[in-house]
């Protein structure tokens, strides 16, 4: 792995536009969805797979660099085994269906997480997708799938060590994050949550330090290009001081 230093908003203070460049999004209340219309679960997960299409294509058109969008947590094992199975399912389907037209339009795809719990042929198509999409810069569209905050963590500690035992008697930050899952991408600037919860699940704990937040109780199956902009507007109305105060940011005018 070849390490250069990364750039991390604890450390150093970035540059701040009125359009992020990374959007990271938890995409909650598909069964809510369909449970309110009488239908499956699994009904809910379709047409959360519908938004993913309409959001991409959006992120595209408003200039946005990067969008991970958090699909199957660690802890999502422990949902019903059917729907577990279903979801796998789509999974694969999305894949044989999407990554041609991903390449297309100059997506990059990439999956972060424990792929070891996913079968050969997930896996397979994972890295096919991947290495096929490798060198498109127009988005990066990053899926998080068996991926929890404090995995990523643990992971990179024991990747880091693995490659430098002198760390051991002890590392600081700029060791430890090129080992993380999105050490070749911006911190996310934004992260929204769909469905009306509002905690961040095991997301991004590391990544997500200086993110600005927004919650909605709009199910996601219903977020629409419409809801991210009332997002994206929020976010434009956020004061982003990395730790300086709001006089440091608008110094008052000088005397005259």
């Amino acid at each position: 792995m070849a390490i250069g230093r990364i750039f991390s908003s604890t450390r150093d203070i970035p540059n701040v536009a009125e359009v992020p460049t990374h959007v990271a999004i938890i995409m909650d209340g598909n069964g809510r969805w369909a449970r309110k219309r009488l239908m499956p679960r699994v009904a809910g997960h379709k047409r959360g797979l519908e938004t993913v299409r309409q959001i991409v294509s959006a992120c595209v058109d408003r200039g946005i660099r990067h969008l991970t969008l958090f699909a199957f947590s660690s802890e999502n094992w422990r949902r019903p085994e059917e729907e577990v199975s279903f979801l796998m399912g789509l999974f694969l389907k999305a894949l044989q269906q999407e990554i041609a037209k991903l390449h297309r339009n100059g997506i990059r795809f990439r999956v972060i997480g424990d792929l070891s719990r996913f079968d050969a042929q997930i896996r397979e198509m994972i890295a096919e997708a991947e290495a096929l999409t490798f060198d498109n810069e127009r988005l990066t569209l990053t899926i998080a799938a068996n991926y929890g905050g404090r995995w990523d963590i643990l992971n990179a500690v024991e990747s880091m060590l693995a490659a430098h035992p002198e760390k051991r008697g002890g590392f600081e930050e700029e060791d430890l994050a090129p080992y993380l899952c999105l050490a070749d991408a911006p911190e996310p600037d934004l992260f929204i949550r769909t469905g009306g919860e509002e905690r961040i699940s095991n997301f991004l704990l590391w990544q997500l330090a200086y993110t600005e937040f927004y919650f909605t109780e709009t199910l996601w199956p219903e977020f629409d290009v419409a809801a991210l902009d009332l997002a994206l507007q929020s976010y434009r109305g956020r004061e982003r001081r990395f730790g300086r105060t709001s006089e440091q940011l608008h110094p008052p005018a000088a005397a005259e």
